[in-house]
């Protein structure tokens, strides 16, 4: 069974996009991913994780990785947590057969992202993602990030996904919150804060929570930071966004985003591992200024001892 959620918050309200750990020769380290969810969950207070999304590193994992790495993390953490399973590909056919797996797994919703790369019209867009969502009983979240994929999710095109029953969240890591203030206020769609930059701002015009990256490191912060903006605590809000400043822009802006968390979780002890090829690991001066960067940011990271 799928922890409860509401109405509002379909797939919960503070998700992390959670890394896929690998072992020293590279394979998937299941029990690794296991008790990264656990610690997300249990001491990070994520009510929701997504598992093979980008920053899982889903483009260089296999369909039989993916579904063993989902199963993984449902047996850890699916009693008391969303378990989201990116199924997306640039493929109509592989992403329903990754959905329907999923499913099967016991996934309690879909990530689907935009067909990258072939840059689909709005029509196909409509055709890939109405195709998705009539292919499982699970509720869909669409992603939309056009700086990845090369194709935008137009405001009309979600007004008319919007009528699908499945389809009931975006991630949006597009930053256009005007335009998502319009899709929120004519659908009953919930908006997940796709870009750690933007998190707070997202609330302020009616997100339903984050789908993170940083949350990895700091999940327990942007719970509280919901909690407080939902209680009408702005200025605690702000305030723990202007603290998490210095790790959003480590781990967000200055290398692409799983090797930089990566590099966050081996700092801090918990499982990660290396990353697969085309990626490459963090450079040790990178490494250096994470240390002092999650430091500034309020994160305690064990010292090394030669």
């Amino acid at each position: 069974m799928a922890p409860s959620t509401t109405s509002d918050a379909p797939f919960g309200r503070m998700l992390t996009a959670m890394v896929t750990p690998f072992a020293p020769d590279g394979s998937v380290d299941y029990d690794g991913a296991a008790r990264l969810a656990a610690h997300l969950v249990d001491e990070q207070r994520n009510d929701g994780l997504v598992v093979s999304g980008t920053t899982g590193e889903s483009p260089t994992t296999s369909d039989e990785e993916k579904d063993r790495l989902l199963r993984a993390v449902i047996e850890a953490v699916g009693d008391r947590a969303m378990v989201v399973a990116g199924v997306g590909t640039n493929d109509t056919a592989h992403t329903l057969e990754l959905a329907r797996a999923a499913e099967r797994a016991g996934a309690h919703g879909l990530l689907v992202v935009t067909p990258y790369y072939n840059k689909p019209p709005q029509e196909g867009l409509l055709a890939h993602f109405r195709a998705v969502a009539d292919a499982t009983g699970l509720p869909n979240m669409l992603y939309d990030i056009p700086g990845r994929t090369g194709t935008p999710i137009h405001s009309e095109t979600l007004l008319r996904l919007a009528e699908h029953p499945r389809i009931t969240a975006v991630k949006d890591a597009k930053g256009d919150l005007f335009a998502a203030s319009k899709v929120m206020a004519a659908t009953d769609l919930a908006f997940y804060s796709g870009d750690d930059n933007l998190n707070l701002p997202w609330l302020s015009v009616g997100a339903a929570g984050f789908v993170s990256v940083v949350g990895h490191v700091v999940g327990a912060d942007l719970h509280e930071m919901i909690e407080a903006y939902r209680a009408g605590d702005v200025g605690r809000a702000l305030a723990i966004h202007r603290r998490l400043l210095p790790v959003v822009t480590a781990i967000m802006t200055r290398t692409q985003g799983a090797i930089a968390v990566k590099a966050a979780l081996d700092l801090l002890g918990r499982p990660g591992g290396t990353v697969r090829p085309p990626l490459v690991p963090a450079s040790p001066e990178f490494i250096a200024g994470l240390r002092e960067d999650l430091g500034q940011g309020g994160v305690k990271v064990p010292e090394v001892h030669s």
